[in-house]
């Protein structure tokens, strides 16, 4: 009985396969993220702005130096994290340079939301972040955050 039960999970969890899983298609997160991230700004009492693409942000600081564009290069210091806090990578305090048409499409978007100097929160769904695919230890489908400070656009 024990066995035919197991057969039975086993088999009902095979079937019930999403039709994008059995197409290879890509799993849309929109609404699990989108969700995701509302609760974490309600539990954590933040005061986010949403964009048109999803992306949330929270400007602590706006900052008074030169404002990025989406191509431009500059130098951030961050911490990136989950919603379950568990932080996935974080720069020295001097930050680090790169291009941001370089990164994640949640970075190219949002650092340009601070001028130089200015920090704050980007929360990332994952089809702007790295999407369904699993890279350096983050699962597909995962919502993102980061806490960010603008140390200079150069």
């Amino acid at each position: 009985m024990k066995y035919l039960l197991s057969a039975l999970v086993t088999l009902t969890l095979f079937i019930s396969c999403t039709k994008a899983e059995e197409n290879n298609e890509p799993i849309d997160y929109t609404t699990k993220n989108d969700k995701e991230i509302s609760d974490y700004i309600a539990k954590n009492k933040l005061t986010a702005q949403k964009s048109d693409t999803g992306l949330y942000y929270v400007i602590n600081d706006p900052g008074t130096g030169t404002q990025p564009t989406a191509t431009s290069n500059v130098t951030v210091a961050y911490k990136g994290y989950f919603t379950n806090g568990s932080i996935f990578d974080q720069s020295s305090s001097a930050g680090i340079s790169f291009g941001l048409n370089q990164v994640i499409k949640g970075w190219t978007e949002g650092i340009p939301h601070f001028k130089a100097g200015g920090s704050g929160i980007l929360l990332i769904p994952a089809h702007l972040g790295y999407g369904n695919y699993y890279y350096n230890g983050i699962p597909g489908g995962s919502v993102l955050i980061f806490d960010v400070k603008l140390i200079s656009v150069n």
